[in-house]
């Protein structure tokens, strides 16, 4: 299938791809010491709430992913959007503990069951059959982007909201203002749901795209492929590198030693990274054996991970902290913008992408279970920098196996 969906298409589904994400991971990566201090949770805790979505999506996973390959995906990602913004109304009354968590896992479903596979699926239709790490770099990238741009709304309609002096800004004052900044969030992906619905069309025949009913015999074809099975494992790698992410601005705050709102400015930049090198991967890897590059990125992560876990970065080395970050978040950026475009060189047919996505993500996607209650117990069982290198540790080891992993896939599919 040739090239047809117009480049408005591909910029609503970036805009839907990463504002589906932005309450239950967006704001707690940026704000987390914030949301620690205004749930009143502990890293333990946070975590938890991260491995009840984790679950949740686990199913949704594997049942959500038919269902992308017999309906048109803006209408099932729209839906979502809108599900998932209800549920910031509820984000924003500061529910207890336990409440949190039933929010999460309703999470793990608007969020996956009727949105992930849709995407990635529209992105393949985007891509046509030259330009998938175009359409998967830029897609990431673009998610990123908007992610950030989110992050600096949110740092500004927080700092509208509290004292001039963050650090003596009253227990009440930061629950207030963080109040908004939800608003805010859920107000935006409500309209993007609705620029989603009405304006996203590809100009591709539906029928090319979409299958009237889902057999089994068409998902035992699907996991008959070994790319399918390789992509399990490079994906579940890169992802928890995705996941540690989430602690770099908290090692700023409590390693470096930054107050709430530089901290906070640290995770937005962060979020900058991930465009950066998403978009640049995009406009380039095309050009180039794409399953090389996914090598590559994991490389880049491994060594990342190393440095921070080697004990060596602390306040009085700030170029040093901030070469690590940028080393650390291109090499997981570049993975996340790359794994999902090596699809089409794997040999996994466009009308059966929902599916393929549903069973790779299943195990792909279990960081989501397992990566926020592992470095949250890291973190608590030892305060401060030697957590940290206990988790950086955790991340360097499942770069060494991603890579393998990555090396493998190129071998089999990337000389051709």
């Amino acid at each position: 299938m040739k090239q047809k969906a117009p480049w408005y298409y591909l910029t609503l589904l970036i805009l839907a791809g990463e504002a589906v994400f932005i309450l239950p991971f967006v704001l707690p990566r940026i704000f987390r010491s914030t949301v620690l201090d205004v749930f009143e949770l502990d890293n333990t805790q946070l975590g938890l709430c991260f491995s009840v979505y984790g679950i949740v999506a686990v199913i949704c996973y594997l049942l959500g992913g038919p269902i992308a390959d017999k309906y048109p995906p803006r209408k099932l990602m729209a839906i979502a959007l809108v599900m998932t913004a209800a549920g910031g109304l509820v984000f924003a009354t500061f529910p207890s503990f336990e409440l949190l968590q039933i929010l999460y896992g309703y999470w793990g479903f608007t969020t996956i069951f009727l949105f992930w596979a849709p995407m990635i699926k529209a992105a393949r239709v985007w891509g046509g059959t030259t330009s998938q790490g175009k359409a998967f770099g830029l897609l990431d990238g673009g998610r990123g982007l908007t992610g950030a741009f989110f992050g600096l709304l949110g740092v500004f309609v927080f700092s509208l909201f509290i004292s001039d002096i963050v650090e003596t800004a009253s227990f009440w004052e930061r629950r207030e203002a963080f109040k908004y900044v939800i608003y805010y969030s859920a107000a935006s992906i409500t309209i993007i749901a609705l620029m989603t619905w009405f304006f996203m069309k590809s100009g591709v025949d539906e029928k090319e795209i979409l299958l009237e009913k889902i057999s089994v015999k068409q998902i035992h074809s699907v996991l008959r492929l070994p790319a399918v099975w390789l992509l399990m494992v490079i994906i579940l790698c890169a992802y928890v590198g995705y996941k540690i992410t989430d602690v770099l601005s908290q090692y700023a705050r409590e390693v470096m030693l930054y107050n709430e709102v530089k901290s906070a400015e640290v995770g937005t930049f962060i979020q900058f990274l991930r465009p950066a090198t998403g978009i640049l991967v995009g406009l380039i890897v095309d050009r180039f054996k794409i399953t090389l590059w996914l090598v590559f990125s994991f490389i880049a992560t491994l060594m990342g991970g190393m440095l921070f876990a080697s004990g060596i970065i602390e306040p009085s080395t700030t170029a040093l902290y901030f070469l690590s970050v940028v080393v650390i978040a291109v090499g997981v950026y570049a993975a996340r913008a790359l794994y999902f475009g090596v699809m089409q060189s794997g040999k996994i047919p466009l009308v059966l992408t929902g599916t393929a996505v549903g069973m790779i993500s299943v195990v792909g996607y279990t960081p989501d279970i397992f990566a926020g209650p592992a470095y949250g117990y890291l973190l608590d069982s030892n305060p401060g920098e030697p957590g940290f290198q206990n988790v950086f540790w955790m991340l360097s080891a499942f770069a060494f196996v991603g890579g393998i992993a990555a090396i493998v896939y190129h071998r089999f599919y990337g000389r051709k």
